[in-house]
């Protein structure tokens, strides 16, 4: 053979070997990203002609497949769509998955390792493979309960059992309709996601677990409190509780809610500072507990640190290295204290939990297609907080808010109700977000619940956080208890 010809034998034999390492690489080293890739159509179309699982609550599916007379099979269906939107997400041909479609995508579509047996008896059997069914915590109850108690206005409510971490509630406002995103119409389904994507009031952002955070304004008190405590302070001991406060290195005066004292005599304990929401008293303490305290404490129930419920929750914030006027805007949850609903929740449930808190979740049960539990979830202890004495105390000073305090408008006949309010600023321009946090009953509490009301809701800049956000949470409590009137 001449050298010419040998050349090209080794040209065309390099471009053999080439091609098939590229077809080798492509097969199998990228075959489950491309079968799992939102945009492999192929995909699609198996998932849609199997039956996925739904998604149950209360023994109801609030989201199903149903068949449908075109080349996908099966149609997903929400049932009331927007109650349930922050929870469920969307499963769309055009844009994929989002919520809990996402996050249990295999359980729901059927190939999840935990479903092998079923699959592997589906084969034998000839019977068609169906996706597992996926319970979730959710009570549709207190759902319904806290969708109607924020009405019209834009926040959060979440609720938890604070002995096992089980969301209870989880509603955002304003919400979507999923239905829209799961229509095998593309031109429709495209016109909703445009419409959904540019709306200003963001409606398909989980106010309760992620979307932008909010500072908690005075509900931050009580991880201030908890530090204080932690630190060797009582619920009696005095504070100072000026009717103003120079922070300290600079000539910026705060002053309380309304501009009003707390004390005529410019003291109290530090019970009846959190019961009236002293803010030149917490700021006081903020700076001399110190930045690393309050970090240290904020860290222990949760800030800072990543979690999934499955969703992913945005990371409630405490600020890296504020200065001294800022850690006393800090210690009132402003500056750049930042939370999610959920977190605040944690706060709450965590006290009301006797120091320990619990990790949240959403999922309860997965069930194979003949009812056989697969998966089932346990409570997890996500570590102590604070001790159980200033647990104790923090309970007690928390009823006290309730009771003849700041929170007078979540009092529930019968029932002890622990709270905190709070007013919390964002600019000078716009109202403030008002906020309430609770558990009940306050001795061996049952649900825990955290309230955000953006910008003051209906009552704007003449909001609080007991005028606005309380009456929710006792809404969503009193379903929880069945007490009162």
């Amino acid at each position: 053979m001449n050298t010419p010809l040998r050349r090209l034998s080794s040209v065309v034999m390099v471009m053999f070997l080439g091609l098939m390492l590229g077809a080798t690489w492509v097969q199998f080293a990228q075959a489950p990203a491309l079968n799992n890739d939102q945009r492999n159509v192929r995909t699609l179309y198996r998932e849609y002609g199997n039956f996925r699982g739904p998604i149950v609550v209360g023994g109801q599916a609030i989201a199903s497949s149903v068949p449908v007379d075109d080349s996908f099979g099966y149609q997903r269906v929400y049932a009331n769509g927007p109650l349930y939107a922050p929870v469920t997400g969307f499963y769309s041909v055009v844009y994929g998955r989002e919520g809990i479609e996402r996050y249990f995508n295999t359980e729901l579509n059927g190939s999840a390792d935990s479903l092998f047996y079923e699959r592997l008896q589906d084969l034998v059997t000839g019977r068609q493979t169906r996706g597992a069914s996926v319970e979730l915590t959710i009570d549709p109850v207190l759902q319904q309960v806290a969708w109607d108690a924020l009405g019209d206005q834009r926040g959060a409510v979440v609720a938890l059992d604070p002995t096992t971490g089980e969301i209870l509630a989880m509603v955002s406002k304003p919400s979507y309709d999923p239905n829209a995103l799961a229509s095998h119409d593309f031109a429709a389904t495209r016109e909703a996601w445009a419409a959904l994507t540019t709306d200003p009031s963001q409606p398909m952002a989980n106010r309760a677990i992620a979307g932008n955070t909010y500072p908690p304004g005075s509900t931050f008190k009580l991880v201030t409190a908890a530090a204080a405590l932690e630190n060797g302070l009582t619920a009696d001991t005095p504070v100072a509780a000026p009717q103003t406060l120079t922070l300290p290195q600079t000539s910026t005066v705060l002053h309380n809610f309304g501009g009003s004292a707390c004390s005529p005599t410019g003291a109290m304990t530090l019970a009846d500072a959190l019961r009236v929401s002293c803010n030149t008293a917490f700021a006081q303490i903020g700076v001399d507990l110190g930045a690393d305290e309050l970090r240290a404490q904020a860290e222990a129930f949760g800030f800072d640190t990543p979690l999934n419920v499955p969703m992913r929750v945005a990371e409630s914030h405490f600020p890296e290295d504020p200065d001294a006027p800022q850690t006393a805007l800090s210690a009132i949850g402003q500056y750049e204290v930042r939370v999610t609903p959920l977190q605040m929740a944690m706060v709450a449930a965590t006290i009301g939990n006797g120091g320990v808190q619990m990790t949240p979740y959403l999922v309860q049960t997965v069930r194979s297609q003949d009812l056989t539990v697969v998966e089932t979830a346990e409570p997890v202890e996500r570590g102590r907080a604070v001790s159980a004495s200033t647990a104790a105390q923090l309970r007690d000073m928390m009823v006290s808010v309730v009771e003849n305090g700041t929170g007078r408008a979540a009092r529930i006949p019968g029932i002890a109700v622990a709270g905190k309010t709070g007013t919390a600023q964002t600019s000078d321009d716009v109202p403030p977000h008002a906020w309430f946090t609770a558990f009940a009953p306050a001795e061996a509490p049952r649900i825990a619940v955290a309230v955000v009301v953006e910008h003051g809701g209906s009552m704007g800049s003449e909001a609080t956080g007991g005028a606005v956000a309380a009456p929710i949470a006792r809404a969503v409590i009193q379903a929880a208890l069945g007490g009162g009137q």
